[in-house]
């Protein structure tokens, strides 16, 4: 096949200026790795288009760091000679026929031929075979993301906009390009991503795409909890998770896979944070709580912690006469939930005692604000709080969903002053990585122990004494007390939490 000459890069951007619809170089300063692309398309004789995401973010003025290509022909060989062209290492998936080529700061550029698939009613594996341009957008979920735009030498840049996708973009509407329940069907995460794409780009969605979402909701039990999570972590990092949330919840797909969530509606707090009896029902609240904290943070698990923070009110709700509907210990039975739902949504666990903590404490700086509190409260909590401390107080203020703005502000200059305090005898007492001053090694040595929970009991005793200020934290006054008190301690232990040293 005869190869056309190669396009000067001078030329490469004249194709860019007089492009009918252009890819927009104010937002992607890599512009010059798509006409590169192009030029090798026409060098080398292939249709290829930039497609889905990428001309989505272009209309919406949003970065991208990866781009997605369809090609007519072989997508394998194309993206060989393009991983060529750059110097690079393509990785090839040949059983689904896509290549993905890695260039430098993160950039990704992806490869598939044109395909159709079909689906079978019981499987997420599609069969997929060779089709057109137009099977291949119209597979994807909804219309938006079914843009395309041309980079053939005579129409560079063109957009095909076959299921209307930019007027979409115009009317802030998710709706998908074929049968909602024929899209869904094929594959039943797209409906959770329905409620993504809404709460990240705060979007409607179409009233009969909604309808199918909450026909077929109950399909969603054949997607793997790793992808509903990854989809769901996705609705929590935006900037008003509750959109996507309230979605989840209106259609029953959050009850497919977070019940312990959905059951926190209907239940009710009686307040008297505005000076009158108001009631909060728990699910609503916690979405306000959410979206409160979510312009104060990027971190994905603080956002989680304050999802999960009221978890347990549900399961600790009693009627006391002339007091109420109270919720005594909800803290403590949320934090053992969360063991339960780090397992189920397939979490790494290395977050989990963050998250336990947050939702185990989040009540206890509100105790603090009293004047009268002891020095010993306070380090407890400094202790107990450790590294999470900040992230704690940023919850305890998103946690107030007062509508009186004065009370607000009270809230707020009361934890920003227990805040304080807690910082200042935290750095006064060396509390920041807090554990005794007497070390294990020495207790067993000392005491001629071999390990047993006796030298934790032994250890804990020191702790409390500096926590509630009866020994400063330092070695000589901790090993002091110690030795003081062994005897007393050693004969207040159980016998069978004892095991001495036989050599």
């Amino acid at each position: 096949m005869e190869k056309k000459p190669r396009i000067k890069l001078s030329e490469r951007k004249e194709l860019y200026k007089t492009a009918d619809t252009k890819i927009n170089e104010k937002i992607d300063i890599n512009v010059d790795i798509i006409l590169q692309i192009a030029e090798i398309a026409w060098r080398e004789n292939y249709e290829v288009y930039i497609v889905g995401g990428f001309v989505r973010d272009y209309f919406l003025n949003r970065p991208r760091t990866d781009y997605d290509f369809t090609v007519v022909g072989d997508a394998l060989e194309f993206a060989q000679k393009v991983a060529k062209h750059f110097k690079v290492k393509p990785v090839v998936f040949e059983r689904f026929g896509t290549a993905m080529v890695p260039l430098k700061d993160g950039l990704q550029l992806e490869f598939v031929g044109t395909r159709k698939e079909e689906y079978q009613p019981n499987s997420r594996k599609p069969i997929v075979t060779t089709g057109t341009l137009y099977d291949d957008i119209a597979r994807r979920d909804f219309t938006i993301n079914t843009l395309a735009a041309s980079l053939n030498r005579e129409e560079l840049g063109k957009v095909i906009n076959i299921f209307n996708g930019i007027e979409d973009l115009g009317q802030r509407l998710i709706r998908t390009p074929l049968d909602p329940e024929i899209t869904f069907s094929d594959d039943p995460l797209r409906m959770m991503r329905a409620a993504r794409f809404a709460s990240q780009l705060n979007y409607n969605i179409h009233s009969d795409t909604l309808a199918a979402m909450k026909k077929m909701a109950s399909r969603l039990k054949i997607i793997s909890q790793e992808r509903i999570t990854n989809e769901f972590f996705k609705i929590l990092e935006s900037a008003q998770p509750s959109v996507g949330i309230n979605i989840l919840s209106e259609t029953g797909l959050l009850s497919q896979f977070f019940p312990e969530f959905e059951q926190l509606k209907g239940v009710d707090i009686k307040t008297q944070q505005d000076k009158v009896f108001a009631h909060k029902d728990v699910f609503y609240h916690t979405l306000k709580v959410v979206d409160n904290i979510a312009p104060m943070t990027n971190n994905v698990w603080l956002r989680f912690a304050a999802l999960l923070h009221d978890i347990g009110k549900p399961r600790t709700k009693r009627y006391i006469p002339q007091v109420g509907w109270t919720f005594h210990g909800h803290e403590e039975v949320g934090a053992k939930m969360v063991v339960k739902i780090f397992r189920n949504f397939k979490l790494p666990l290395e977050y989990q005692d963050y998250v336990q903590k947050l939702v185990r404490l989040h009540q206890r700086p509100m105790v603090l604000v009293d004047d009268g509190v002891t020095d010993s409260a306070i380090r407890r909590l400094a202790v107990n709080a450790g590294d999470a401390l900040e992230d704690l107080f940023t919850l305890c203020k998103a946690d107030i969903t007062t509508k009186n703005p004065k009370l607000s502000e009270q809230y707020l200059k009361n934890y920003d002053a227990v805040l304080q305090k807690i910082l200042e005898v935290q750095e006064k007492d060396k509390l920041r990585e807090f554990q005794s001053p007497v070390r294990g090694e020495e207790i067993m040595q000392y005491c001629r122990l071999s390990p047993c929970k006796a030298v934790g009991i032994i250890k804990s005793n020191i702790e409390e004494a500096i926590l509630d200020g009866i020994i400063p934290n330092e070695y000589e006054d901790a090993n002091k007390y110690f030795e003081d008190n062994i005897e007393k301690w050693i004969n207040e232990i159980d016998p069978k939490f004892i095991i001495w040293d036989k050599s």
